[in-house]
C-alpha cells in the first residue's frame, strides 16, 4: 500500500474537518473520526464529493470499546498507520470560570476527552503508527496550555484565568514531551499543535482565525520532513504578532 493512512479525531466539524480536508486534498487516505455517526458519516460523504478519499470511522475517545474497534478497523482495512491527529478537545467551566469556582466533575469531564483520550486513542494505534515508515502524531493543543504565555502579565492571555480547559493543555503537552521521548530513537515525530484563536464551536465561533488556518498547523505537523525536530508546541504565535514558530512550554 503506497497511500498515506490519516487518522482525525474529531473530524466531523471545526478544525477537524478542515484537517482532514486539507490532508486529503495532498493525497492521503483520511479516516473521519466522529463519536456521532450521523455527523461522521455526512462529513466522510461530504470530502468525498470534494475529491478526497475518506472513510467516517466511529470512535469515541472516551471509550475504551469505542477507541479498541477503531484500532481493529485500521489494522484490518489498512494493516498501518501514518498520521494520528488528536485533535478531539472539549471546553467546560463552572460558574465565571474562576478557579475558586471550578468542580472536580468538570476537571474530570474535560481530562477525559482532552488528556486520558489522547492517551487512550495514541497507545490503540502506536503499533499500527510503528508500521509506517515515518509515523507522525499531532496532538491539538492551544497556548493557553503554555505556562510561560499565560503568567506573563504583558500577554495577551494573562486576564484568562480557568483551570479545566488551559491545565488540560499544559497536561497534554507533557504528554506529547513524553511520547517524543519514548519514540525519540524511531522515524516518529511526535508534537503539539497551536492552531491559535479560531472561529469554532468550541468557542462560539468567537475567534479570529479560520478553522482552515488552525488546520495548517495540524497539517504542517503532520508531513514534517525526517530533518524536522520532535517533542515542541508549534504552531500560531499571538503574543509574536502572529506567524508560526516554536510556542514556549
Amino acid at each position: 500500500m503506497t497511500t498515506t493512512i490519516a487518522l482525525v479525531t474529531g473530524a466531523n466539524k471545526g478544525i477537524g474537518l478542515a484537517t482532514a480536508r486539507q490532508l486529503g486534498a495532498r493525497g492521503m487516505t483520511v479516516l473521519v473520526g466522529a463519536r456521532d455517526a450521523a455527523r461522521g458519516r455526512e462529513a466522510a460523504d461530504k470530502l468525498r464529493a470534494e475529491g478526497v478519499d475518506a472513510r467516517f470511522v466511529p470512535l469515541e475517545v472516551t471509550d475504551a470499546a469505542s477507541v479498541a474497534a477503531a484500532a481493529e478497523l485500521v489494522e484490518r482495512e489498512y494493516g498501518r498507520l501514518d498520521v494520528l491527529v488528536n485533535n478531539a478537545g472539549i471546553i467546560r467551566a463552572d460558574g465565571s470560570a474562576l478557579p475558586s469556582e471550578t468542580t472536580l466533575d468538570t476537571l474530570r469531564e474535560v481530562y477525559e476527552t482532552n488528556v486520558f483520550g489522547v492517551v487512550a486513542v495514541t497507545n490503540a494505534l502506536l503499533p499500527l503508527l510503528r508500521r509506517a515508515p515515518a509515523a507522525r502524531i499531532v496532538n491539538v493543543s492551544s497556548e493557553v496550555g503554555s505556562i510561560a504565555v499565560m503568567t506573563d502579565p504583558q500577554g495577551a492571555l494573562f486576564a484568562l484565568t480557568s483551570i479545566p480547559y488551559p491545565s488540560s493543555k499544559t497536561a497534554l503537552n507533557m504528554v506529547t514531551a513524553m511520547y517524543a521521548k519514548e519514540l525519540r530513537d524511531t522515524p516518529i515525530k511526535v508534537n503539539a499543535a497551536n492552531p491559535g484563536y479560531c472561529a469554532t464551536d468550541l468557542n462560539h465561533h468567537s475567534g479570529f482565525r479560520t478553522p482552515e488556518e488552525g488546520a495548517e498547523v495540524s497539517v504542517h505537523l503532520a508531513t514534517l520532513p525526517a530533518d524536522a525536530p520532535s517533542g515542541l508546541l508549534w504552531g500560531y504565535q499571538m503574543d509574536a504578532g502572529g506567524g508560526y514558530g516554536v510556542l514556549p512550554w
